[in-house]
């Protein structure tokens, strides 16, 4: 051992952190968080899904219908001034439009 000074300075040629070294560099904290990682993950991905379900057949099909209809009556209406030449008035616009969402989800 060479002295310097109040500091002791080692002579051995190898590196004294050979045994850090062989330690895994991950601790086990680590591996419980890609678990819940995971977890949350697929919890995700399940939402989604139910999402783009409740999308797909609840709300589209409803929106087409309700969209549909309303093209109908509007298309006939003109149709019927256009030709026949009689004169559509919806009286009460919120009960005609209720009415129409009513029917639109009593087939869903």
């Amino acid at each position: 051992m060479l002295l310097s000074g109040s500091f002791a300075i080692p002579d051995t040629p190898g590196s004294d952190n050979d045994d850090v070294d062989s330690l895994p560099s991950t601790s086990t904290e680590s591996f419980a968080t890609d678990d819940d990682d995971f977890d949350a993950q697929r919890e995700w991905e399940q939402s989604l899904e139910q999402l783009q379900l409740l999308l797909t057949m609840v709300l589209v099909p409803f929106a087409g219908k309700y969209l549909g209809r309303k093209f109908a009556y509007w298309s006939w209406a003109r149709y019927m001034e256009w030709m026949h030449n009689v004169e559509i008035k919806w009286t009460n616009k919120a009960s005609f439009k209720a009415s129409g969402a009513v029917e639109a989800a009593a087939t869903l």
